[in-house]
């Protein structure tokens, strides 16, 4: 769990701010279960620690950060939150990338002794 709790932390932030986003929405169900469910459950599958969850999460982050900069450019009024939603799909793949980039370096501060 200690390697998966930024990715865990970054999910959930990015699953409540959907849920903000979309809690006066007309079509709020639907933005629930596009938007907010996908980073939930891949919350809930990180913390129980499914080795896949942070690909998934990376993959899905570039849809979500190529949806916030698509709203930013075209939607004046959405400008702020879609800005915010890019920030956290940058962190989740940032987070994402963290075990990883902790695994490489490990191995070449072993290769070096």
């Amino acid at each position: 769990m200690s390697t998966s709790r930024p990715l865990v932390f970054a999910l959930l932030a990015l699953a409540a701010f959907f849920i903000v986003w979309f809690a006066r929405d007309a079509h709020l169900l639907t933005g629930l279960l596009v938007f907010a469910l996908p980073p939930f459950l891949l919350a809930i599958a990180a913390w129980r620690g499914w080795h896949r969850a942070g690909f998934v999460a990376g993959v899905l982050a570039l849809l979500w950060f190529c949806h916030g900069v698509m709203l930013a450019w075209s939607e004046p009024g959405q400008r702020a939150m879609a800005l915010l939603e890019v920030a956290l799909s940058l962190a989740i793949i940032y987070a994402a990338c963290l075990p990883g980039a902790r695994a490489r370096r490990e191995k070449t501060s072993g290769k070096a002794e």
